[in-house]
């Protein structure tokens, strides 16, 4: 059974910093558009207070949390317990996208490990917390991280990874702006 709570407790913030594993959900308000479902692993989410979170993300192949969130702020993660006590925890919310250089980015960033191939920091206002059993979700042992993306940024270097969001990372798959492109054109 679902159980809703106002805010991020001590228990279930204990819970989500146990986890490896967290998804994020956006999507845009066109009835036409993708919904986009991502994992993110790295020790990369934070609570930053009772109703505040935040993930420090990665160069990577898209960049659609960063538009949605920029079109209407809509955002949800999921954490699911794969060891013995099954759990499932979903945070809505509205989320923003913090990049490099803004004014939040120096009080935010101290509270993340930041690489060399941190694209931004996504923060969302949690409004509603949901529990609920989690009886179907699979056991799995968890074996550790992976160091593929950051072999990969490391080969790139610091003006192929600027490159590269530049190639990538400016629009989502339904052509809207990401943070990045609306700041570049400001």
């Amino acid at each position: 059974m679902a159980k809703f709570h106002p805010h991020i407790t001590e228990n279930i913030q204990a819970f989500i910093e146990n986890q490896h594993l967290f998804f994020v959900a956006t999507a845009p308000l066109s009835k036409d558009g993708h919904i986009n479902l991502s994992p993110k692993g790295l020790d990369c989410f934070k609570v930053l207070g009772p109703n505040k979170v935040g993930y420090m993300d990665l160069i990577s192949s898209g960049n659609e949390t960063s538009a949605h969130t920029l079109e209407n702020g809509r955002i949800t993660f999921m954490f699911c317990s794969f060891d013995k006590v099954p759990n499932i925890l979903r945070l809505y919310g509205r989320g923003i996208t913090v990049l490099p250089g803004d004014a939040e980015w120096e009080e935010l960033s101290k509270h993340f490990t930041i690489y060399p191939s941190t694209r931004q920091l996504i923060v969302a206002d949690i409004t509603k917390v949901q529990t609920s059993c989690g009886y179907g979700v699979p056991l799995y042992d968890y074996t550790g991280e992976r160091s593929i993306h950051f072999d990969w940024a490391e080969k790139k270097g610091e003006d192929g990874l600027k490159q590269y969001v530049e190639d990538n990372n400016l629009a989502s798959l339904d052509d809207l702006p990401t943070v990045i492109a609306a700041k570049k054109g400001a």
